[in-house]
């Protein structure tokens, strides 16, 4: 094992700070000979479930932690164990959330489970007349170690060597200061010099780090010392479920069961056999996985507007009809609720539903106002660079004209066969064969190159268009949160991370279909007297309607109303059989066809058709025959 272990060290979820990505650093780490590895983002913990994958996949035993700034102020602070983690959370949360946020009295508040690293002289002396126990003076080879540890030694705090790596490698700091040079919206040249890290900051071998601190051992000993002392055994598997107005379990799965229930009476008036036995069935799985409190909280979310749409699996859940997050009977049309919800199904479903799309606002305050900012946050978009912005920032970097760089962008961009760069052996095979495709000069080869190198980078947190967490208690401590620009708390992981650590996600989404649907009525009752109860109105047994699908005349029609699924509604009716038209189910055709209006399908559709219109199809074997 090795005698160092980098304590701190940065990614690129440091926002346009840190070059290598998780997998990247892990892969590095691991060829250094090392067994451990900490990741200290910038003022946040946006990439830690991501780096936890890569360091199993690397072999790594991961430590969470971040770099803490605010102002001048800094320091590396890692989690020690699980209450530490979660006093991380809240720390990073007070430092996005809080104006009030004070650096020195913040750590002193939630320090318990942390390890604080630092070589800020005031907070360290703050902080030790507290509790002096994980408590490291900070060594970083540079020309101000010798203050730090003079301060070491004469106070007696410890010691720890770190190297501050943004990079992988020496030459990778060219990336970095790309990176802090678009941050501040300035040219290399006037880049200050304060604003970049030093270009020996990168992840050095253990082996040339010790050789950094011959006079300093003890410090090289500590990163082992700190690195024993943290929880490495992280797990994010297990399911965190909200929890619907303090019930217990017991209570919530019995109001369940009793909603469900007086639903089915008002969906099918008599409850037939089949029917009791679908709901045992699906309460039985929904108790075994505890989702009771879950559809408890959606169902309360719907019953705040008239006009919903429950979509995607859950619409296979007898369940969710009877609670009127869905309309599709899944006894009907034969839906399997496995598809949404079992026994075998770790991770955890989620419902989306449909709002008209200027009400859906008002649902999420709605929700943020029952549950507070304290157990409720929205997902976040990663805004990252993609190519286009890669080209423009780093061209403006560059020092290059407005109007060229808007030239020059919109001609690279609009050659669709050199967008997929990452089919070619190199970039700079690519950057060669492009610029001469458009006979750019000087300096655009080394432009193109440059974005290249920052493409995907982490740039900010923006919302998800509808993703909600809701958990029982404090959701502070489970994952930072920051105040969004329109004023909602918002976690700082996408969907992917947020399910992958357990969050239990809600997509409350704005359709405008069905705002449409809304002022149609209105505007109906208003011209004509008439009123439409739109709950009890059935299109799928209206015939004006099954009329309209089979001519194809679905414009206007939410999903169905691209030129490709017309045509092929038009196609599919027009040689249908009159034989065949009285034992048709125009909706079951109507899934069919918006099933099968994708690119992979398009070879399969006119036989499709061939056989909707009672050509033999005879079965690819005899044992398939029946299905």
């Amino acid at each position: 094992m090795s005698d160092f272990v980098h304590l701190h060290v940065h990614s690129h979820y440091s926002p346009m700070e840190g070059v290598p990505s998780v997998t990247t650093l892990c892969h590095a780490a691991k060829a250094h000979g090392a067994t451990r590895l900490a990741l200290t983002d910038t003022n946040g913990l946006y990439g830690a479930i991501r780096f936890l994958q890569a360091a199993r996949d690397a072999k790594i035993k991961p430590i969470l932690g971040t770099e803490l700034t605010n102002g001048e102020d800094r320091a590396v602070i890692l989690a020690k164990n699980p209450e530490g983690y979660a006093n991380l959370c809240r720390l990073l949360s007070s430092r996005h959330s809080d104006a009030s946020f004070h650096f020195i009295e913040a750590v002193s508040r939630y320090r318990a489970g942390l390890i604080l690293i630092t070589d800020n002289e005031q907070a360290l002396t703050a902080w030790a007349q507290i509790s002096r126990e994980d408590l490291y003076v900070e060594l970083t080879p540079s020309p101000m170690m010798h203050q730090a540890l003079t301060f070491s030694r004469r106070t007696g705090l410890p010691p720890v060597a770190t190297n501050r790596a943004r990079f992988v490698t020496p030459d990778e700091v060219a990336v970095h200061r790309l990176l802090r040079a678009i941050a501040l919206n300035t040219t290399l040249s006037r880049l200050p010099p304060n604003a970049c890290c030093a270009p020996t900051h990168w992840l050095m071998p253990p082996s040339m780090m010790e050789q950094q601190f011959p006079h300093v051992p003890d410090a090289v000993e500590n990163t082992v010392r700190i690195a024993d002392a943290c929880h490495t055994e992280w797990n994010f598997g297990n399911t965190i479920f909200p929890a619907f107005r303090r019930l217990s379990d017991e209570d919530a799965f019995s109001l369940l069961k009793e909603k469900t229930l007086t639903g089915a009476q008002e969906r099918y008036g008599r409850i037939r056999l089949e029917i009791h036995t679908r709901i045992d069935q699906e309460l039985a799985v929904i108790d075994q996985k505890h989702f009771a409190h879950y559809f408890l909280i959606v169902e309360e979310i719907v019953r705040r507007a008239p006009r919903t749409c429950g979509r995607g699996s859950v619409a296979a859940s007898i369940v969710s009809y009877c609670l009127g997050i869905t309309h599709v009977d899944p006894i009907q049309h034969r839906l399997f609720f496995e598809r949404f919800l079992n026994p075998g199904r770790t991770d955890p479903p989620d419902i989306d539903i449909d709002f008209p799309w200027d009400e859906r606002d008002d649902i999420v305050d709605w929700v943020f106002q029952a549950y507070g900012g304290e157990q409720a946050a929205m997902v976040a978009n990663h805004n990252t660079l993609g190519l286009r912005a890669s080209i423009r920032e780093v061209a403006k970097v560059y020092g290059m004209p407005a109007d060229e760089i808007g030239r020059t962008s919109t001609l690279i961009m609009r050659r669709k066969d050199f967008l997929l760069f990452d089919q070619v052996p190199s970039a700079a095979i690519w950057v060669r064969e492009l610029c001469a495709a458009l006979q750019l000069k000087s300096p655009w080869p080394d432009i193109l190159h440059a974005a290249v190198s920052v493409q995907n980078h982490f740039r900010h947190l923006s919302l998800h268009c509808g993703g909600i967490v809701i958990v029982p208690g404090e959701i502070r401590r489970y994952v930072p949160v920051e105040i969004a620009a329109k004023g909602v708390p918002v976690i700082q992981w996408e969907k992917d991370q947020t399910e992958e650590a357990g969050l239990v996600k809600i997509d409350l989404l704005g359709n405008r279909s069905l705002a449409v649907i809304r002022d149609t009525l209105i505007a109906i009752e208003q011209n004509t007297g008439r009123k439409i109860d739109y709950a009890a109105w059935d299109p799928i047994t209206d015939c004006a309607t099954q009329a309209l699908i089979q001519r194809g005349d679905t414009i206007g029609c939410f999903y169905i109303e691209s030129p490709a699924t017309r045509l092929l509604l038009k196609k599919l009716w027009a040689g249908m059989p009159a034989h065949r038209l009285p034992h048709v189910d125009v909706f079951e055709y109507l899934v069919m066809v918006s099933s099968l209006v994708r690119p992979a399908a398009n070879p399969f559709i006119e036989e499709f058709i061939r056989r909707a219109q009672g050509a033999p199809d005879p079965p690819w074997h005899p044992l398939l025959k029946e299905i």
